[in-house]
């Protein structure tokens, strides 16, 4: 529909709501007059992209736009008169898209679960009949499992009423069948079973005997056999998961040639024949009848230190998060990226994968990092040729690296190190030594606007000069680097303020 205007003033209350409708940018455009013979032609929006009734206000304006898997985000806050933010304003966000459908919720939910991240894409075509015709496997097998349970019981004499046979082997699948929800829901981890295998070894291993202990429990309170069972084997099909999922990466690290299937047989032989001398003596000292809190916590002990000892000497040749931290910090105290053996013995086992309290987030989304536009006016300067921008909360005491629309893998790499190389620089400003740069900030650290200017600068001239260098040391210590092994968030900034257009 084509509206001529001469000023803002001549404007009816309708054209501004059909104007403000099309962008949030269009209606804050109207705070300067345009040209008399300026002919706009603006279509209607569909109605998913209906904005919040906010936008209808001209004291808003936009500050940029983030997309999430295809999904769109406005961000912005009030301005003043002359068109520039309040300082005391702050950052609102404001969805394009109309809320999904339970169906479509639904689906996501269960593709969460079902298939790989980045299906299709991430698997060739030979997935889906493997998987189907394994899920029939798996049908068929359930099934029968029920029957032959229920013909063991009776055999061993559990009961000679059929009946009550029935109940017992019910109970048992039963509990069986809790472990293996609790073994798809933990399924839902994905990725974090390739950057973080470490970690997620060691904690299944601690699930492993938590499971343990629980089963041991149910001597003390049989009437609670069931739930008390379920609740173990849920706990244990978790840590089996977990085993199961990080095995193959391990062997993988081991073998030099095609040899992976016979690294694989002979670990599992070499485990199997471990296991089985454990149950000959487990057997032996029981019948000397043992305290069995004493046992079971002497016996825990040496399954969790030898856990820790094996995923310890692990070495990997990739930089996941822990030991692209150590990689970098090593860098930027000594001029060196530490060897393999080096870099995986001072990786950090005791982290849990799943817990996001780390001081630097890669990836993250523009309203935690940002609580007020001015600070993102303030450092967007500094990264208008980058695809990237990193800053930091001190409400949440992190450093926040953002990253811009068509980021590529390096791109991510180096929003990471720049990251690191910020978060040095602010512990050096409060006072900390660099032996603590790793750690998380203080949120009571609040630098002024200024003084975060003066630190990303110089974080700016540091990443200039040594980025290249870093890569090229990580190279020649056998170092791989993908930015999927960092586990970036999937957010990206595809609009950047109004100054850029």
């Amino acid at each position: 529909m084509p509206l001529k205007h001469s000023s803002p003033d001549t404007i009816s209350s309708d054209s501004v709501r059909l104007l403000s409708r099309e962008t949030l940018r269009i209606s804050a455009s109207l705070a300067s007059p345009p040209p008399d013979d300026d002919h706009l032609h603006l279509p209607l929006p569909p109605p998913q992209a209906l904005p919040d009734s906010h936008f209808l206000h001209s004291t808003l304006r936009l500050i940029c736009c983030e997309e999430i898997d295809g999904r769109r985000w406005k961000y912005v806050a009030e301005s003043d008169g002359s068109g520039k933010f309040k300082r005391s304003s702050t950052v609102r966000a404001i969805s394009l898209q109309s809320p999904q459908s339970p169906f479509d919720e639904v689906g996501s939910f269960l593709r969460s679960y079902v298939v790989p991240e980045g299906f299709p894409a991430s698997v060739n075509e030979s997935y889906v009949p493997y998987m189907t015709f394994r899920a029939l496997k798996h049908f068929f097998g359930g099934a029968m499992g029920v029957f032959t349970t229920q013909t063991l019981l009776n055999s061993v004499g559990a009961s000679r009423n059929s009946s009550a046979s029935a109940a017992v082997a019910i109970n048992w699948i039963l509990k069986d069948g809790a472990g293996r929800v609790g073994k798809m829901l933990f399924a839902r981890q994905g990725k974090k079973f390739d950057y973080d295998l470490k970690q997620l070894r060691f904690a299944g291993d601690l699930l492993m005997e938590l499971g343990a202990a629980v089963e041991l429990a149910t001597s003390a309170v049989p009437h609670l056999f069931l739930p008390l069972a379920c609740a173990a084997n849920v706990v244990k099909n978790v840590a089996a998961v977990t085993s199961t999922s990080t095995r193959t990466p391990i062997y993988k690290a081991f073998a030099k040639g095609e040899n992976i299937g016979d690294v694989t047989a002979k670990g599992e032989c070499v485990g199997n024949i471990a296991d089985l001398m454990g149950t000959g003596f487990s057997i032996l000292i029981s019948k000397r009848n043992p305290s069995l809190v004493t046992t079971f916590g002497l016996l825990s002990c040496g399954y969790l230190m030898s856990s820790y000892q094996e995923v310890r000497s692990v070495v990997l040749h990739t930089l996941n998060r822990a030991r692209f931290t150590v990689a970098v910090e090593s860098f930027i105290k000594t001029g060196r990226v530490p060897s393999l053996q080096q870099g995986n013995i001072q990786e950090k086992i005791f982290t849990f994968p799943w817990v996001e309290d780390r001081p630097v987030m890669l990836g993250a989304r523009f309203k935690d990092a940002f609580q007020d536009p001015c600070t993102y006016l303030a450092v967007k300067p500094f990264f208008d040729k980058e695809r990237y921008m990193v800053t930091y909360s001190p409400t949440k005491g992190k450093v926040y690296a953002l990253l811009k629309d068509k980021a590529s893998s390096d791109d991510i790499l180096k929003a990471a190190f720049h990251a690191h190389v910020l978060l040095h620089f602010l512990n050096q400003s409060k006072g900390g030594t660099t032996s603590k740069s790793v750690e998380r900030l203080d949120p009571s650290f609040a630098p002024m606007e200024y003084e975060l200017e003066s630190r990303i600068a110089e974080s700016c001239e540091m990443v200039s000069t040594s980025y290249g260098i870093f890569k090229n040391s990580a190279a020649e210590q056998g170092w791989r680097m993908s930015e999927s092994l960092l586990n970036p968030g999937r957010a990206r900034l595809c609009h950047i303020s109004e100054e850029e257009e």
